[in-house]
């Protein structure tokens, strides 16, 4: 390397038939600054080492990466035995045979708003606010048992809409109405459990 040092100018030029100490190629300054000579080695030796750091880095990432994507971020997890998982059975339907009409119909129409599903909350308590009122003691019967009976609700959804057939102790006046109701005629909006307002416009 040449390098040439003029006030404020330092020029750094590649010759390949000069060696350190000969003259130069642009001024023929036969002067050498060694001071600027070893800076320019300190400069080449300091960009090779970040050079070789990156490349070293840049060998590290794909590895490392590989490693760190292979620890189970696809949601991988060990089969659950389900040893830790209890069971509580639902208690038996129970006919109610001496409750009082209005109290049997008054707990008809809470259940059939607080369901499992929300499914069954929109179309059970629509289905109250239309029959309920006016059903006979034995079709009130045959209500209670089919919206409690069932352990799963989605039995009940599955029945009504008729995706399943209903099994024959449901069969009855009261799934008939129910089917027929489900499959809604009229084309009504129905997106939410209605409110309970109602009920004191029919109590007046």
């Amino acid at each position: 390397y040449c390098v040439c040092y003029h006030v404020k100018h330092i020029h750094l030029r590649f010759s390949r038939k000069h060696e350190s100490g000969a003259q130069c190629c642009l001024c023929n300054c036969t002067e050498i600054s060694q001071l600027y000579a070893r800076k320019v080695k300190m400069l080449s030796g300091l960009v090779a080492k970040r050079l070789v750091t990156g490349l070293c880095k840049a060998s590290w990432r794909p590895a490392i990466t590989g490693v760190v994507s292979s620890r189970g971020y696809r949601g991988d997890s060990p089969d659950d035995s389900k040893f830790d998982l209890i069971e509580i059975p639902l208690p038996p339907w129970v006919d109610k045979p001496d409750e009082p009409i209005n109290i049997k119909k008054r707990r008809l129409l809470y259940e059939s708003r607080k369901r499992g599903m929300l499914e069954n909350c929109i179309l059970l308590s629509l289905f109250a606010k239309r029959y309920l009122n006016t059903m006979t003691e034995s079709q009130l019967q045959q209500y209670d048992r089919l919206i409690n009976e069932p352990s799963n609700d989605w039995d009940i959804y599955y029945w009504a809409t008729e995706a399943y057939p209903t099994p024959e102790v449901y069969q009855g006046e009261v799934m008939d109405m129910l089917k027929e109701f489900t499959k809604n005629r009229n084309h009504e909006q129905r997106l939410d459990a209605p409110s309970l307002e109602y009920l004191e416009k029919e109590s007046q």
